[in-house]
């Protein structure tokens, strides 16, 4: 049986506290209480992609549906590929770039060209699982060159004469048609016939919306009040970082970061076991409002320590002054 999660599904990360410290109520708000506006000002659709748009099209959908100036998707689709679709409202359209190299999971249905034993269907796709060499295809947004990528797993599913149906895994930039092409060439030629995407990072197919769901709960909330419907649909920013390691900090740190400061190892409160240097990490405030993101100078062990850089800031989401400022 093959276990299909992506990596940091598989990572078991302990809470290390630093310093205990509460939250002041003064400042800031449960990102789980935040107003509805404020919410759609700063959050994220996990939109179900239907065929047909391009992913550009379906966020530009959203947008509008929402009446906003400005929204981004995490990763393309192509056109006739559907499902999980991140997409950043407003504020939180910083937050794609920490979706974009997450790992991926697909559903697809290849086509052989041939009637083939089942056995040797599931041969070539082990074969395929692991460590991998692959050219982008023709029509591609990156340069066509070699490259290796990594397929986490890769489930067959069912197989229907020549339709086989398989689930993967894999690492972000793995091009799936591309996939079934060179699994293909190994027995007789197949081609991908549908592909739908069931995972993108945290995001999965439990907390899918259609842009009619989308326009519904818009509907609800604008004309009769109700902001039920819009809170399920969307999803605080702080759902995007659900996959990263995390470092909480004292309210007296916030503000500093907010500008743009890194974070100094006196500011932290608690953290996450496992943390790397150069790993990708998401800072929190006590109340779990995402401050920002950015790159770990120091294991989890150091940031337990008394000084030091411990997260050089790469993009903020606290805005100034939320938290007071701290003078020395």
């Amino acid at each position: 049986m093959v276990e299909c999660k992506l990596p940091f599904e598989l990572v078991r990360r302990e809470l290390l506290v630093r310093r205990e410290a509460e939250a002041s109520e003064k400042y800031g708000c449960d990102y789980g209480k935040r107003p509805a506006e404020m919410l759609i000002e700063n959050g994220i659709v996990n939109l179900d992609k239907p065929a047909g748009p391009t992913s550009h099209q379906a966020s530009a959908y959203a947008k509008q549906i929402l009446g906003l100036s400005k929204a981004g998707h995490s990763g393309t689709l192509d056109p006739n590929v559907t499902g999980v679709l991140p997409v950043g409202l407003s504020g939180s359209t910083k937050i794609v770039h920490v979706l974009l190299t997450a790992g991926k999971e697909y559903v697809c249905l290849m086509h052989t060209h041939k009637l083939l034993p089942e056995e040797e269907i599931r041969a070539v796709c082990r074969k395929f699982a692991g460590k991998i060499k692959q050219i982008p295809p023709v029509r591609s947004s990156v340069k066509r060159q070699l490259r290796e990528r990594e397929i986490y797993y890769l489930d067959v599913m069912e197989i229907d004469g020549k339709d086989v149906l398989f689930r993967v895994g894999c690492q972000a930039g793995t091009y799936i048609r591309k996939l079934v092409d060179d699994m293909g060439r190994l027995v007789g030629g197949a081609h991908m016939a549908e592909l739908r995407r069931t995972k993108a990072g945290p995001f999965g197919e439990s907390t899918l919306a259609t842009l009619q769901d989308l326009s519904d709960a818009h509907h609800y909330w604008k004309e009769e009040g109700n902001e039920r419907f819009i809170r399920r649909v969307v999803q605080p920013v702080e759902s995007a970082v659900a996959h990263l390691p995390k470092v909480w900090v004292l309210d007296s740190a916030v503000d500093s970061m907010a500008h743009g400061a890194s974070l100094k190892v006196p500011g932290i409160a608690k953290l996450e076991s496992g943390i790397s240097p150069e790993n990708v990490v998401a800072v929190l405030t006590l109340k779990g409002e995402l401050v920002c993101y950015g790159t770990a100078k120091m294991a989890s062990k150091d940031m337990l320590g008394e000084k030091g850089i411990a997260v050089r800031t790469e993009r903020v989401f606290m805005k100034p002054g939320v938290y007071p400022r701290i003078e020395k």
